[in-house]
């Protein structure tokens, strides 16, 4: 999950559809690269400074095992994070191969898990390009609401620039429609402009502005299981399937079948 622009839905998405892909019955694993640790809050880890998290991954050569928790949700299991995180993107300056060490922590878990998903910080700084590199796809949220589709053209110009240097496998996943509001013209005419710009690039599933998924986070609950009725969890819900085809279309025409989405 990708976007430079902060308050667009990255955390909320990573954290809901990596639910509804666990409960569709695909491993999966969450990992959390943002110092603000929404994330791992959301899926409904208290603070503890005891925890080891990724920080201690990348920074120290924790083994994985040491640092992934099992989550609320069966066949879901996260890495989490916490404020040291913000102090990585400093120590990584000097590092050797400092734009590989997610991919080398991740390397090795293709086999267990089917999706892995990636929660970006809402900057471009080396977590973010850290979880790029070691993606197989983005997938970019973008709300509704014209300053959003200003950054988008940035973004994209910086994942063709990865794709050349640093990682020639990275795909767009798709792009989402968050915030949606279809009451009013703006978001509409938002919707229409990006569709016929990025046409099929754009995720068929568009989520709606929900109350009840604003107030999941609180909880620490996915909105699955806060309100499995909520038009949220639907939105959740079609994502994951629209996600899942996707995975299934690339393993039927022969691409790889783990499928790793930052």
């Amino acid at each position: 999950m990708a976007n430079q622009k902060g308050g667009v839905g990255k955390t909320t998405t990573a954290v809901n559809l990596a639910a509804c892909l666990a409960t569709a019955e695909q491993p999966t694993l969450l990992v959390d690269c943002d110092s603000q640790a929404n994330a791992t809050a959301g899926i409904g880890f208290v603070k503890d400074p005891s925890r080891r998290t990724i920080y201690h991954s990348l920074i120290s050569g924790e083994p994985f095992d040491k640092i992934v928790q099992k989550s609320q949700v069966a066949n879901l299991d996260v890495v989490p994070a916490d404020k040291n995180l913000a102090g990585a993107a400093v120590e990584l300056v000097t590092a050797e191969n400092r734009e590989y060490k997610l991919q080398a922590v991740l390397n090795s878990l293709n086999d267990r898990y089917r999706f892995i998903i990636l929660d970006c910080p809402p900057a471009l700084d080396l977590l973010t390009l850290n979880a790029l590199v070691a993606a197989n796809a983005v997938l970019v949220p973008i709300q509704c609401e014209y300053l959003a589709l200003e950054g988008v053209s940035e973004l994209l110009d910086t994942l063709m620039r990865i794709r050349r240097t640093l990682n020639p496998k990275l795909e767009i996943e798709g792009i989402l429609l968050t915030m949606y509001d279809e009451r009013t013209t703006l978001s509409r005419q938002v919707a229409t402009d990006l569709r016929s710009f990025f046409g099929s690039q754009i995720f068929q599933t568009v989520i709606p502005r929900n109350v009840r998924l604003a107030e999941a986070p609180s909880f620490g609950k996915p909105i699955i299981f806060y309100d499995i009725h909520s038009k949220g969890a639907e939105g959740y819900t079609q994502l994951a399937q629209e996600v899942i085809a996707n995975a299934e279309k690339r393993a039927g025409t022969g691409a790889r079948s783990a499928h790793s989405g930052a």
